[in-house]
């Protein structure tokens, strides 16, 4: 927007190298324009000028030309959103609670201003700080802190940027401010000060709280170049252990942003008393907040086209979700298959990593869901049967798909489902294949008709609190299953003397999760668990204990490496992408040829006779029938839910995927592939959490950077953080430097995807070798020892909570708030906002894992459905308890 002929721009930051310096006059003001040869339009930004000096070297001093080095660092700071931005009102008021205000100062140079800035401070009883020395915080305002001074000559608050050289007369000692906030404004001739006010930032230790004063001189004063006309000096104090929103810089912002219009500085000058100053600044609180609305729709750019509220038109529509699918993915499918292959930008390195990746992601958990659907059918479905289903399916998956970077696996949830229905098969003497067929049949109708009708529109519903509930509750059931395993290779081993039989054993602890019998109704057969040649028993549950806690350990510690400053960059890279099948392959030699004298608990293998056998699907009668459809239709609500979600969270905007989605043909497809995989009697499969995520960060290019011997992810541009923005260029994260030491304090550094090599290939690949497995079938593939998949499954649910809102909102509850990150939730929200928010996301989780989790089979089945409710819970429960403001806040991706 503009005012008083300034341009306020909302998005971008400038970075400016400066060489020469000229004067122009314009309006009210003197202004000092600075050259710049990228500097375009008009918009006006703050920039914050640290120095950092050192002594003269010896070199200097014996020559005698009084030369010295001065650092000095430049960052732009945006201006602050009093409308979206929380603390931007509660600083003003709390200066308003303890008005620090002078009037009509008499003073004329800036060593005396400051110094009954200070004095105000110390004889004002609301600002009493009893231990702080105000002539030690007058020092260190300045760059020449304990150093004596000679003249009593008006010191320069000007600096120049970069690192420079300055010589000046010996007798002469200029001191320079610290730490300072100016209004620019960036014309195509270069950057223009605005002269008539001037911001000063100091963080001193001894101080208790904040303090603002604001000064208005008499007269404007001239204190160097870019700092000519000043009429009014804003100082701003702060102790160093501050919430990252509360910090000098922040509050110096805050003020600033007010301070940048000229209007607003006309009418403090107009003003006769402290009253009328409070008044004014309260005035231009409102017309800054005003100022900064924008529609609904204005407020997510390029999501506004999604935002359009749902009509019964876009579902009767039937068939266009998938035709628009279409019509956007298949020009480009034959890049699918040649990009990072053909051209310039080769990343073939990258996909054999990936690929290696995947292989494992998908094996892994295809041997452990087998392993459990071979007990819980009786060899029904087995682990032969699951890698073969896995091959096919993520093989048509990948060839057809809008979206090839979704991964398929047969789930936990899958495997619950399979289970109850062999009970009702048990229960109702119903033969298991031809029911289970039925209910996968009706699953993929429900699907189709869900694709046909466009119903994954209605996952705009889906907010991403709800989202991020349902991902953290998929992990919570990894850890679970990793749990469970444990506690049951202990009840085997460790306690081998005080339990019964396999089943026993298993109905000790029924209520640890809904998929958190898997892995443990299998075990070890007899033979295997009681020759006489091996031992079992204490040293079997230590062991399992430490392979489980051990492939934990290798493989987050690979997987953090990249970040490491250790080896090469493409080293770091391929040990991180690699880092499931290098903690797996390692924790199997150990647990299987290391200590190959101590029995470990495997996984079941029984060749099936065929991979082929049509389920008898006409010998159920018209009643059984009916029953599974109602069965299939509270499956086909998983899958629909499950796929559509993992599709989002796979094409999430920080991702920066650009061929497009396909929601409706996805459906559409995994419909078809089910079907297939139902009349085989084969397990089924859908979109995996966190596996496709992984997906995507393996084939990701990630910017880095080194700060202290260690590699940084570079952080995205968050609106309202202080960063640097070369034009034009990608953002560049930025420390923000505060000390005249030289100090930097480390700024949250967020994922910075730069681009995704989105190939068809790395699926194709990894699924073929799927398929390939069979062959490796019972051995080597059955030496994995069953402790080590679980430590596979701690793995996963570790990595998938990297970048969960919700988990990290739960940490803040344990953290100092000194320590909260500067995310965009925390400047937007008031605290206690926060908390309520999370804590009611909390009590949403608890319930979707009570139903999910729950000892009986049936409330499992019904655990889609509290998904769906917790539509109605974010948009009419919720914001009765919280404003819609800030709810939209909180969900929103930046």
């Amino acid at each position: 927007m503009s005012r008083n002929g300034y341009f306020f721009e909302e998005s971008g930051y400038l970075k400016c190298d400066t060489d020469d310096v000229k004067e122009e006059g314009a309006g009210e003001e003197l202004f000092d324009g600075v050259n710049s040869t990228i500097v375009s339009g008009d918009s006006i930004r703050f920039f914050v000028n640290v120095n950092l000096e050192g002594p003269p070297s010896a070199t200097a001093e014996s020559e005698g030309a009084g030369c010295v080095l001065l650092h000095t660092s430049r960052k732009y700071l945006k201006l602050k959103n009093f409308e979206e931005e929380v603390r931007a009102q509660r600083d003003l008021d709390g200066f308003l609670a303890r008005a620090s205000i002078i009037l009509d100062e008499t003073a004329t140079s800036l060593d005396d201003v400051l110094r009954e800035m200070l004095k105000h401070f110390a004889e004002d009883p609301e600002n009493m700080e009893p231990s702080c020395n105000f002539e030690k915080i007058m020092n260190t305002l300045f760059t020449d802190s304990g150093t004596p001074r000679e003249g009593n000559g008006t010191p320069d608050v000007s600096e120049s940027t970069g690192m420079n050289v300055q010589t000046c007369p010996s007798h002469l000692k200029f001191h320079l401010l610290s730490d300072t906030i100016q209004g620019v404004t960036a014309t195509v001739t270069g950057v223009q000060y605005q002269q008539s006010w001037l911001c000063i930032i100091c963080t001193i230790k001894s101080l208790q709280r904040r303090h603002v004063c604001i000064s208005r001189l008499e007269r404007p004063q001239n204190w160097g170049e870019n700092s000519c006309e000043v009429r009014f000096v804003i100082l701003v104090l702060a102790p160093p252990k501050m919430k990252s929103t509360k910090t000098a810089t922040e509050v110096g912002r805050t003020f600033a942003t007010m301070f940048s219009d000229i209007t607003f500085r006309q009418k403090l000058l107009e003003t006769k008393t402290e009253e009328e100053f409070k008044e004014a600044l309260v005035h231009q609180r409102h017309l800054l907040t005003v100022a900064n609305q924008r529609p609904s729709g204005m407020k997510d750019g390029h999501k506004s086209q999604g935002n359009k509220p749902l009509k019964l038109h876009d579902f009767l529509n039937i068939g266009k979700g998938i035709s628009d699918d279409i019509a956007r993915r298949f020009p480009v499918y034959a890049l699918d298959f040649t990009d990072g292959i053909i051209g310039n930008n080769k990343a073939i390195g990258k996909y054999i990593t990936t690929m290696i990746f995947l292989y494992f992601a998908c094996l892994l958990p295809s041997i452990a869901f087998g392993s459990l659907n071979d007990e819980n059918t009786r060899g029904a479905i087995d682990v032969r049967k699951t890698i073969f289903g896995q091959c096919i399916g993520g093989l048509l998956y990948a060839l057809f798909s809008g979206q090839p970077l979704v991964v398929l696996l047969t789930t936990a949830p899958l495997a619950l489902y399979i289970n109850v229905i062999r009970g009702i098969c048990d229960d109702y003497h119903l033969d298991f294949s031809a029911f289970y067929a039925w209910i996968g049949l009706w699953n993929s109708f429900f699907l189709v008709i869900y694709s046909l009708f466009n119903f994954s529109l209605l996952m705009k519903l889906f907010k991403r609190s709800t989202e991020e509930i349902i991902a953290l509750f998929i992990s919570i059931t990894f850890v679970l299953d990793a749990i469970k395993g444990i506690v049951k290779v202990f009840k085997k081993y460790y306690y081998h003397g005080h339990t019964g039989g396999v089943k026993s054993r298993a109905d000790a602890i029924p209520g640890l999760g809904i998929n958190t019998t898997f892995l443990m109704n299998s075990s070890v057969s007899e033979n295997q668990t009681c020759t006489h040649d091996g031992h079992y028993g204490r040293e079997t549950a230590v062991l399992s204990l430490m392979l489980m806690l051990g492939t934990l350990w290798l493989g987050h510690t690979l997987y953090q490496f990249k970040k490491s400053p250790y080896l090469h960059a493409r080293v770091r890279e391929i040990l991180s992408d690699c880092a499931l099948p290098i903690s797996v392959l390692t924790f199997s030699v150990v647990g299987s040829y290391i200590f190959k004298e101590i029995e470990m608990s495997k996984f079941n293998y029984n060749a099936s006779d065929s991979l082929f056998v049509l389920a008898p699907v006409q010998s159920l009668s018209i009643g059984s029938v009916m029953s599974a459809m109602g069965l299939g239709f509270l499956l086909s609500m998983l899958f629909f839910i499950e796929q559509n979600i993992v599709a989002s969270l796979t094409n999430a905007p920080e991702n920066r995927l650009v061929k497009g989605t396909a929601y409706h043909w996805d459906l559409l497809l995994v419909a078809l592939i089910n079907t297939g995989l139902s009349v085989f009697g084969l397990p089924w499969i859908h979109a995996a959490f966190p596996h496709s995520p992984m997906h995507v960060r393996a084939l990701a290019y990630v910017e880095e950077r080194v700060e202290s011997g260690h590699i940084y992810e570079t952080g995205s541009l968050v609106p309202g953080e202080v960063n640097e923005f070369s034009l034009g260029q990608k953002p560049v994260a930025c420390a923000q430097g505060k000390s005249r030491k030289g100090l930097l304090p480390r700024k949250r550094i967020l994922a910075w995807i730069v681009s995704v090599k989105e190939t068809r290939l790395t699926s194709l690949m990894a699924n073929f070798l799927v398929g390939l497995s069979l062959l490796l079938l019972p051995f080597p593939l059955q030496w994995i020892p069953k402790p080590v998949l679980f430590g596979l499954f701690l793995y996963i649910a570790l990595t998938s909570i990297d970048g969960n809102q919700l988990f990290e909102r739960v940490a803040l509850l344990l953290k100092e708030q000194t320590a909260y990150p500067p995310t965009h939730y925390i400047r937007r929200v008031p605290q206690r906002k926060i908390h309520y928010f999370t804590g009611l996301q909390v009590l949403q989780l608890l319930i979707l894992c009570g139903f999910g989790m729950s000892p009986l089979p049936y409330m499992k089945m019904i655990f889609p459905l509290i998904m769906i409710g917790m539509i109605p819970i974010r948009y009419n429960l919720l914001p009765r308890i919280i404003e819609a403001k800030y709810l939209d806040a909180m969900d929103a991706e930046y």
